[in-house]
């Protein structure tokens, strides 16, 4: 992968920053959408927000909307970089050398050395066993390409720690697969909501004292015998 400073081709100004480039932003993006060499999330009307999206990624990482585009997947609604993509910054963004991979028959960690210090950096290691204790093995592609995707987190790991400002904070789509099972709480009747809405809107008033009924009078003796 080039160095960063190749792959600029758009200015590193936001495009929410004024209506001018948020304007530019469309024109780019329209004419992204149109093109059938972009993935489907990207295309067409429904893709435009998207690559607007893609466009503003891309002026803060310093490269082309495309690069971007072909290498961001949205996983459960969120945006999560390949693997790929995030060894070929790691490779490419000329802050490393030697970088390699330590590796067993059921782990794998990340090591490289800093080009400006000399110093021997390194990511997590990344085992089977954690894979399993994580769950990550939902993925089946844990059981036909172990080594594979051991090497896959152990450099997404390494990316985390050693060059956050590039990826910016985005997953790997190996990271974004495992979600955490939502827990379904089924929904109040409406009928419910309303009557609870009904109680605290109502009025307050203090319940009335009613006396307590006076006893009936008891007739004198002396009246009998009038």
């Amino acid at each position: 992968m080039a160095d960063q400073s190749a792959l600029t081709t758009t200015s590193n100004k936001s495009v929410y920053s004024s209506i001018q480039s948020f304007e530019s932003a469309q024109r780019i993006a329209a004419s992204l959408a149109d093109s059938a060499l972009v993935p489907n999330a990207y295309r067409g009307q429904a893709g435009l927000p998207n690559c607007i999206v893609a466009i503003e990624i891309a002026n803060r990482m310093g490269m082309s909307p495309f690069q971007v585009m072909q290498n961001l997947n949205v996983i459960h609604g969120r945006p999560s970089w390949s693997s790929q993509f995030i060894i070929g910054l790691i490779q490419g963004c000329s802050r490393f050398e030697g970088f390699t991979y330590n590796e067993t028959a059921d782990s794998c960690q990340c090591f490289a050395a800093l080009k400006t210090t000399g110093e021997q950096v390194s990511g997590p290691k990344i085992t089977l066993d954690m894979a399993k204790r994580e769950g990550w093995t939902k993925n089946t592609k844990w059981s036909t390409m172990p080594q594979t995707m051991l090497r896959y987190r152990a450099a997404s790991a390494f990316g985390r720690f050693h060059i956050p400002d590039l990826i910016l904070g985005i997953q790997s789509v190996e990271e974004n697969e495992v979600i955490d099972a939502e827990v379904t709480v089924a929904p109040e009747p409406a009928e419910s909501k309303l009557n609870k809405v009904a109680e605290i809107l109502a009025p307050k008033t203090e319940p009335q004292h009613v006396p307590d009924p006076e006893p009936p009078a008891v007739a004198e003796v002396d009246d009998f015998f009038d």
